[in-house]
């Protein structure tokens, strides 16, 4: 008998234990399943971000204001949770985020949950956006290792660390940013990048409607993917100082109502033996599309100048026809070679290469100088035209929708 009790007994605590294993394996799982930046149930953080971080922060989901130069400084790291939102208002001055050589900026933006870095003017022009120095190979002036910033930070950047490692930017919009900072004048892009290395990670950005470049680096050795430029007023990108990163892909540009290059490209007239390759990039100007001064008439899809160079691969062109200004008619082209020496250093010896292109829309399909005295001829492998040429692949979601209009049209 008293076997029969304790062997019921056993069996008694054997059910009890297992339904307290299922039970917190039950909440367990309803835990697991709610993830930073999830904001449904959630109350967004809020807070303003101004001066400089010191210590290694990290802003939850909400909405931030940026009040100020707000900068990174060395050795710290801050990061940002998806869906976040962070706000500048123009009226109280400067302001831009700042990460300083050494410093992180790690965003973790997903497709459906970007973080959105916007002005509340919605003003191209009215902030100084995301700027990220590191201290990556340079080639400035005169074949310079190190030269000075045109933000209004007036900072030095340059530097041997090829790998430097700014960061991490996922699936981040800055939008109506293009301010200089100091003196309030158009210089700054969404997103400018001073000698940063191939230890940062850029993916899934967008610059929407800047009021300069939306995406410009000078020098280093960083690498960008998925990223899209919109409705910026000056290039949509933009690089010099020598900048070779080796592993871009799907860049998208979109020109609209003001825009001058798709790309613009120089290298400060040093020949160097290396260049940039992208692969999948489509550029595309929506018809009454207008340079963004009279009178600088920049309305070709790629130009090259003073040394520029790159290998540009699944290319898609549409859209660069002819402008009228006045009485007078501007043509435009594919490629445009600025300059005889980029003609001869850099076309000549094969360090311009666009291949497989689908040219549509645009008046010059072919290679032209920028004067009648620069005769442009692509050694014929390295010029090539695809009419099943697919472009750049751009993700879907809310990172690439503002206000409820997709951006990929």
């Amino acid at each position: 008998m008293k076997s029969k009790i304790h062997e019921y007994q056993k069996s008694k605590k054997r059910i009890m234990s297992n339904k307290l294993v299922l039970g917190l394996a039950i909440i367990g799982s309803i835990f697991t399943g709610c993830s930073t930046g999830d904001d449904e149930g959630i109350t967004p953080a809020t807070g303003v971000i101004s001066g400089t971080i010191t210590e290694s922060k990290t802003y939850a989901f909400g909405n931030y204001t940026l009040q100020g130069i707000v900068k990174i400084n060395p050795g710290v790291t801050v990061t940002f949770d998806a869906g976040s939102t962070i706000t500048c208002d123009k009226t109280t001055g400067d302001n831009a985020l700042v990460v300083l050589n050494g410093g992180k900026l790690n965003i973790n933006g997903t497709a459906s949950q970007p973080v959105v870095f916007t002005e509340v003017s919605q003003v191209p022009g009215s902030w100084g956006g995301i700027i990220m120095y590191g201290d990556a190979p340079i080639n400035a002036i005169g074949g310079a290792a190190t030269a000075t910033s045109e933000d209004g930070n007036n900072l030095p950047y340059g530097g041997a660390n090829a790998t430097h490692n700014g960061g991490s930017l996922n699936y981040v919009r800055v939008e109506y940013a293009g301010a200089k900072l100091a003196d309030g004048t158009k210089e700054n892009n969404a997103f400018t990048f001073y000698s940063v290395g191939s230890g940062t990670n850029l993916n899934h950005l967008v610059a929407y409607k800047g009021a300069d470049d939306g995406f410009e680096f000078f020098g280093g050795t960083v690498s960008a993917t998925n990223i899209v430029s919109y409705g910026c007023y000056d290039d949509s990108f933009d690089w010099q100082d020598g900048w070779q990163g080796q592993n871009n892909s799907n860049w998208y540009a979109y020109q609209t109502v003001k825009g001058n290059f798709g790309m613009e490209i120089e290298a400060n007239n040093n020949n160097n033996a290396f260049y940039p390759k992208v692969a999948n990039v489509t550029l595309k100007r929506a018809a009454g599309t207008t340079p963004e001064v009279a009178g600088t008439i920049e309305i070709d899809a790629f130009q090259f100048k003073k040394q520029g160079n790159g290998e540009f691969s699944n290319v898609i062109i549409d859209g660069y026809g002819n402008y009228t200004e006045s009485s007078t008619t501007y043509e435009g082209a594919a490629v445009k070679i600025q300059d005889a020496a980029t003609n001869t250093d850099q076309v000549n010896g094969s360090k311009v290469k666009l291949l497989g292109a689908k040219i549509t829309n645009t008046t010059h399909t072919e290679a032209i100088g920028a004067t009648g005295a620069i005769t442009v001829n692509f050694p014929s492998a390295n010029y090539t035209v695809n009419a099943s040429a697919t472009g750049a692949s751009i993700e879907s979601g809310n990172w690439v929708t503002v206000g409820g209009t997709n951006l990929i049209p």
